[in-house]
């Protein structure tokens, strides 16, 4: 009974060592190779473990880089996530979307993230996935800044907060995902402010 009581402990830090060394050689090998050259053999080779232990966790490289990213990002599965409420909508949103900008501008971010992205298009477990694990709470985190807003009469009652987070965000990743020009602190600034105006014309004054 005592051995089986403190072989049981062991067994499962084992376990995670041996995954959290998986998913660091998949994230470092990413770096180092790329996307296209990654394989399970090599991530299998770089940690230290039989492919057969990576496939026993896991169906496909794309979803060890998943859990890889997630590792990297911290706390994605621990506390849920929350959007800074200050009562300054505008400041609060500016705040975070300068904040995604510098997130997907950081090189350590952009090949696990453009892989992530790969896949998820090619692969509907893994896309089910994402919208479970991370996308889906981050959208209800944005979703309940901008209720507060509304309880606030910051916005309008009627507003659809899909859409209004698809709007306030979607111009970002669009931007990163496509390179189709250059992003900057100051084009979140220009989205935050165009979206809270609800793309009218600014009074002229007159």
């Amino acid at each position: 009974m005592t051995t089986q009581h403190r072989a049981t402990p062991n067994a499962a830090r084992r376990k995670e060592a041996s995954r959290r060394a998986i998913l660091t050689a998949a994230f470092d090998l990413l770096q180092e190779i790329g996307y296209a050259k990654l394989s399970i053999e090599g991530i299998a080779a770089r940690a230290g473990v039989g492919k057969q232990t990576i496939y026993r966790w896991w169906p496909s490289k794309g979803a060890v880089i998943f859990d890889a990213f997630l590792m990297l990002s911290e706390g994605s599965e621990g506390e849920p996530p929350a959007l800074p409420d200050t009562g300054d909508l505008e400041a609060d949103l500016t705040a975070v979307l300068r904040a995604t900008v510098a997130e997907l501008n950081d090189p350590q971010y952009d090949q696990p993230m453009r892989a992530l992205a790969t896949e998820i298009a090619h692969d509907p477990e893994l896309a089910a996935a994402y919208v479970e694990r991370l996308d889906g709470p981050l959208k209800e985190a944005k979703q309940r800044r901008l209720r507060s807003a509304q309880r606030a009469g910051q916005l309008a009652e009627d507003l659809n907060l899909d859409v209004a987070v698809e709007m306030i965000w979607g111009p970002l990743l669009n931007r990163w995902l496509q390179r189709s020009g250059p992003l900057t602190a100051e084009y979140a600034d220009d989205v935050v402010t165009t979206a809270l105006n609800g793309l009218r014309p600014r009074p002229s004054g007159r």
